[in-house]
């Protein structure tokens, strides 16, 4: 009996066929690796304000200002209304702004910042509209975008004046 217990401690420990896990793993890798690249091109950076920073005792001076309210558009500059386009049925003026916003860039070249400032209650999607207005310059061939203003701050719009 003893001899019987020797004899099967010597019998060797099957091995683990990892074969097909490895051959899994080098498949799913690369595509992994891949695919994280192109989720991360329709990422956009925002400039969203510091809660935690001191508030300054002057105001800055605005810049470039992309108010979008439920019945118009007005870009303003430095404080000052540029220009007003009221919104057509469903749709606002998008690409008169595109338009504005490249003979700005066109007089004022190193400028990379804007601010999008929205009435509440607009809907999400027209502020992706409003982000892709302001960033992206329509270019002469299809399918290239350069950019126009990159740096986007978001915000809530100043409440109008005269309204309750």
């Amino acid at each position: 009996m003893i001899g019987r217990l020797r004899r099967a401690r010597r019998n060797d420990v099957a091995e683990l066929n990892i074969t097909a896990f490895m051959n899994l793993m080098v498949a799913l890798v690369p595509f992994l690796l891949i695919t994280a690249v192109f989720t991360q091109l329709a990422v956009k950076q925002l400039n969203l304000p510091d809660n935690s920073a001191a508030t300054p005792e002057e105001p800055p001076v605005p810049g470039l200002e992309l108010v979008v309210r439920q019945g118009s558009l007005t870009l303003m500059d430095g404080g000052r209304v540029q220009q007003h386009w009221p919104r057509t049925g469903d749709l606002y003026e998008f690409s008169a702004v595109t338009t504005a916003l490249a003979e700005i860039k066109e007089r004022r070249p190193a400028e990379d910042n804007i601010s999008l400032l929205l009435e509440p209650g607009i809907p999400y999607d027209v502020l992706i509209h409003a982000m892709d207005a302001v960033h992206y310059l329509p270019a002469a061939q299809a399918g290239v975008q350069v950019d126009m203003f990159p740096r986007i701050a978001v915000g809530e719009a100043p409440p109008v004046e005269g309204a309750p």
